[in-house]
């Protein structure tokens, strides 16, 4: 992944110069910039509902082990994805991101530590608890940022411009 993202040509760190860990404004240019900003715990749910699912569908004829191989390789796939010019602009046309350029390596690196955190606790609690998680954190991102892993999913897949008008009013 990070061999990839560093052949197209992303940063490895904010441009801006700033050393800060974090950044909490998604409606700046250091959102994706830096370690931690809020979409990580949409990264966190990730690892999270991946394993929910396949828990689900294959529950013991395939091993965590391979669970978990193949939940760290879709999370590689979607960082890798999510940083293409084609996303990108996606993202730009059809959510409240307009001034979204992509992630920066740390960032995406970060992203992904965090989907297998998701699954760390996911493999400890009982699959209603995980849902239960699921749920309070997406409360937590709409309350937050107004946004959230399904608002995101909806406005990438089939954008409402309520939702987008919403966002944009926060």
């Amino acid at each position: 992944m990070w061999l990839t993202l560093t052949v197209m040509g992303r940063v490895w760190w904010c441009e801006k110069g700033d050393w800060v860990p974090w950044s909490f404004d998604v409606m700046s240019s250091h959102n994706s910039q830096h370690l931690f900003d809020p979409y990580a715990l949409s990264h966190f749910e990730h690892g999270l509902g991946l394993w929910l699912v396949l828990a689900a569908l294959l529950p013991t004829r395939v091993s965590a082990f391979s669970k978990i191989v193949a939940i760290a390789l879709i999370e590689a796939a979607w960082e890798i994805l999510e940083n293409t010019p084609m996303v990108i602009q996606r993202y730009r046309e059809a959510t409240v991101s307009l001034d979204y350029f992509g992630d920066s390596i740390a960032n995406s690196t970060s992203d992904y530590l965090m989907c297998l955190a998701g699954i760390w606790l996911a493999r400890r609690i009982d699959w209603r608890a995980s849902v239960g998680v699921l749920v309070a954190l997406e409360l937590i991102s709409l309350a937050w940022i107004r946004d959230s892993l399904l608002i995101n999913i909806i406005m990438l897949t089939f954008p409402i411009d309520a939702i987008r008008d919403w966002q944009s009013a926060g």
